[in-house]
């Protein structure tokens, strides 16, 4: 093969722009992050759902046709029977599609990790893969369950170690209040907007409230002096979100009110919030939020379904652990390491010895091949391992191996029957580091 066709195979087998591989030690932070949320939502009632990669296009069409993710980001494709196909590039709609489609006893209370794809240009903290974990809440209409959704996202925080963020609140309103909060946008930007240009035009008919999301610096102080939207709130809207606002306080938790968050997609209503690092580049601050979405449900014609769920993005909040120095130490270290002393001959022996120790719940690593015992004592120290485990010659004589703590060097003899029983007393005094 010339030079330049391999050059140019190893250039297309590389991951997709916009894409990266998770490796180890990595992604352990990856679990640890995954079985953190998996304890916090666990303990409040919800249980793991798993939806398929991709959906029929029109299940995102409900989220927003004129939002960004929708009109420019979303991967689609026709597949070989001629249907419209999209990667999920949102977590919300698929889990709604699930509910509406088989119909599970309410209140329905869910959560999910799962890989979702938006097709935009690529920067540290946002990419064209990225991947979420989420909640969602449906068949219930009440401010107790916002104030609830909300503590589990803040509680998952916290428990990652992180401190350094701040909880952004806001209101929708109800299907009522979005409407004349519409229409006094559109009439607020008709009279001030005018010089601003077709593209500006274009989002204000297509829909005004996206014009906050916008980044042009030309735009921000037309956007900045626009009405707000808590001023349109009906009473009832009014209502829930005061109790919202008294129950996260009841609660201890600190909030910032900010009547432009209105997040990326269309299907909110009433409570939407945001949670943002201080700790990472503030273009890129969100680690996680959601809100209420009411309507979505029967849009995609199941019965009229309360809901309202949050998505925490793992990549941010892992710059946001680096940022605040948490969560490095996860790496797995081996409880024990199992050395050969007795030559090739023993391999079987050694075989057997690590599956029992593994099958018995310890962590156990081994060298391959026809390896010298000083060589595999080097490799049992850069294991990390707590204990090393010799099959010798001497110890083989007694029925027992000889027992090494790696981290301080003393050495024992152990008989081959209380092996097991002599490690596991000691992993569960807390003398290894798992």
């Amino acid at each position: 093969m010339p030079p330049e066709s391999r050059a140019d195979d190893a250039s297309r087998f590389r991951a997709p722009i916009g894409t990266y591989d998770i490796l180890p030690p990595e992604s352990e932070r990856w679990i640890a992050v995954t079985e953190t949320f998996a304890h916090r939502a666990s303990r409040a009632g919800f249980d793991f759902v798993m939806t398929p990669m991709f959906e029929h296009r029109e299940v995102f069409d409900r989220v927003g046709a004129s939002t960004e993710i929708v009109r420019k980001e979303i991967y689609e494709f026709e597949d070989k029977g001629g249907r419209k196909i999209a990667l999920r590039p949102d977590g919300t709609a698929p889990v709604v599609r699930s509910f509406v489609q088989h119909r599970p006893p309410i209140p329905w209370n869910v959560w999910y990790l799962a890989p979702h794809f938006r097709y935009e240009r690529p920067q540290k903290g946002r990419y064209r893969q990225f991947w979420q974990l989420g909640v969602e809440s449906l068949g219930v209409d009440d401010p107790e369950v916002d104030v609830e959704v909300v503590a589990l996202a803040h509680g998952f925080y916290r428990d990652l170690g992180l401190s350094r963020f701040t909880l952004v609140l806001n209101s929708m309103g109800d299907a009522g209040t979005r409407e004349r909060y519409v229409d006094v946008l559109r009439g607020y930007y008709a009279k001030h907007g005018d010089a601003l240009g077709a593209e500006f035009e274009e989002r204000v008919a297509q829909n005004p409230l996206r014009l906050f999301d916008a980044k042009r610096d030309d735009w921000l102080e037309v956007i900045e002096n626009a009405p707000q939207i808590t001023e349109y709130l009906s009473d009832d809207a009014q209502e829930h979100f005061e109790r919202v606002q008294e129950g996260l306080h009841a609660l201890g938790i600190r909030y910032e009110l900010d009547p432009r968050l209105v997040r990326g997609l269309d299907y909110y209503t009433r409570t939407t919030f945001e949670f943002q690092s201080q700790s990472i580049d503030s273009a890129q601050n969100a680690i996680g939020g959601g809100g209420r979405y009411d309507l979505l449900a029967e849009e995609m014609g199941g019965p009229p379904t309360p809901g309202i769920g949050f998505a925490v993005g793992i990549d941010r909040v892992l710059l946001s652990c680096d940022a605040e120095g948490v969560l490095r130490d996860v790496v797995p270290r081996a409880d024990v390491f199992v050395v050969n002393g007795l030559g090739e001959q023993a391999a079987r022996q050694v075989t057997l010895l690590v599956m029992e120790l593994r099958e018995n719940g310890l962590r156990t690593e081994r060298a391959y091949g026809d390896r010298s015992v000083k060589s595999q004592w080097k490799l049992a120290d850069r294991s990390g391992a707590a204990y090393g485990v010799m099959l010798g010659r001497a110890e083989a004589e007694r029925d027992a191996v000889a027992v090494k703590d790696l981290r301080s060097g003393e050495q024992v003899e152990v008989p081959h029957e209380a092996l097991l029983a002599w490690l596991q007393q000691r992993q569960e005094a807390g003398g290894t580091d798992t």
